[in-house]
């Protein structure tokens, strides 16, 4: 079983559009298996967009998440924490095809809860509880929640993908820990190199270690702790159609931030997912950890804000917030799946 956080630690690169796209496309291709999304990021964003979208999704997660026990995050990590225990995932999880029609019948939902950053306190102070002889490590502990969650699923027949936040806070540190891979999302700018950098540096700690604060580092303790962190899988290049256009923008990316994952992978390979064939320069290099969303458009967003995979949109025009009549074309329709379907053949199933 593979779980893949989608993550990158620079806030507007299209994570939860990004997750709603490809868990729900993975979804479609792949109706064999069960796909669980499990939204760590306290926008909720991704679950608003597989719940309905605009007004309907945003009330169906409303009526999720104040339920007596949530049905959310919130809830499946209340329960773990009070009672020291993984919960039964089929109370908290939902078929997102009950609530949004649309939704192919394989995919499930854990969904987001605004509560989230309410409760991360809470979990902190857990995972920085005392350890004493004999019993488990707290801060191990709780940062495993999600991974006895998939010890507890079925091996040959679910994929999950983690929604999170920008910022590296506890809920986002859960994510890492229970993902085996990640899909990190880019931007053609100069920002993105820079992120890239900063996100190797947050999982595996600096060479050298800072001679205070590296022994309280995230890297540090799960070096301690022989947790393996996830592998970088692939990197998604998003939204460059608006920058410079896609030709110009896909080339300021070649250069610069798959220049600084390039330098990552010579540095230490054992950090991203294995190839059959491993890369032996930049251009092979980008050609098997690069995936393109270059091409990812109106229609795109459109779907996303109707809860409605791109494989299910027409031609027509669509309301967008206060904007009665956005045009979607099909030749837009046809690129932007393309698109995501070159990235998610590069998903292993």
């Amino acid at each position: 079983m593979e779980a893949y956080a989608i993550w990158n630690n620079k806030g507007g690169t299209g994570k939860s559009t990004i997750a709603f796209h490809i868990a729900s496309r993975f979804a479609e291709k792949n109706p064999n298996r069960k796909v669980l999304i499990i939204d760590l990021c306290p926008q909720a964003n991704a679950s608003m967009l597989l719940l309905g979208g605009g007004l309907t999704g945003e009330s169906n997660l409303l009526s999720l998440c104040s339920k007596p026990t949530p049905q959310s995050v919130v809830g499946y990590i209340s329960e773990c924490i009070l009672n020291r225990t993984t919960p039964t995932l089929s109370n908290y999880y939902i078929q997102v095809s009950s609530l949004n029609d649309q939704m192919p019948e394989n995919l499930y939902l854990l969904c987001g809860d605004g509560n989230l950053e309410l409760m991360a306190p809470a979990i902190n102070d857990e995972a920085s509880r005392t350890p004493f002889p004999g019993l488990s490590d707290p801060w191990k502990w709780v940062h495993e929640i999600f991974v006895r969650l998939r010890s507890g699923l079925e091996d040959d027949q679910w994929t999950i993908f983690f929604d999170t936040n920008p910022s590296f806070a506890i809920y986002t540190e859960l994510a890492i820990c229970g993902a085996t891979r990640l899909l990190v999302p880019v931007n053609a700018d100069d920002s993105s190199r820079v992120a890239v950098k900063a996100l190797f540096a947050l999982i595996h700690g600096t060479v050298p270690p800072h001679p205070f604060f590296g022994n309280y580092t995230f890297a540090s303790k799960i070096a301690l702790r022989e947790m393996p962190p996830p592998k970088v899988h692939l990197a998604i290049g998003n939204r460059f159609t608006q920058f410079k256009g896609a030709a110009a923008a896909y080339a300021a990316f070649s250069e610069a931030t798959a220049e600084q994952l390039y330098t990552e992978y010579k540095s230490d390979s054992d950090r991203f997912s294995s190839r059959k064939k491993p890369p032996t320069n930049q251009k092979q290099f980008i050609s098997k950890y690069v995936g393109e969303l270059r091409d990812f458009n109106t229609a795109g967003v459109v779907a996303a804000h109707h809860g409605t995979p791109l494989s299910k949109m027409r031609q027509n025009y669509y309301p967008v917030h206060n904007d009665p009549d956005v045009k979607v074309n099909k030749s837009q329709i046809v690129a932007g799946l393309q698109a995501i379907d070159s990235v998610v053949a590069d998903i292993d199933p």
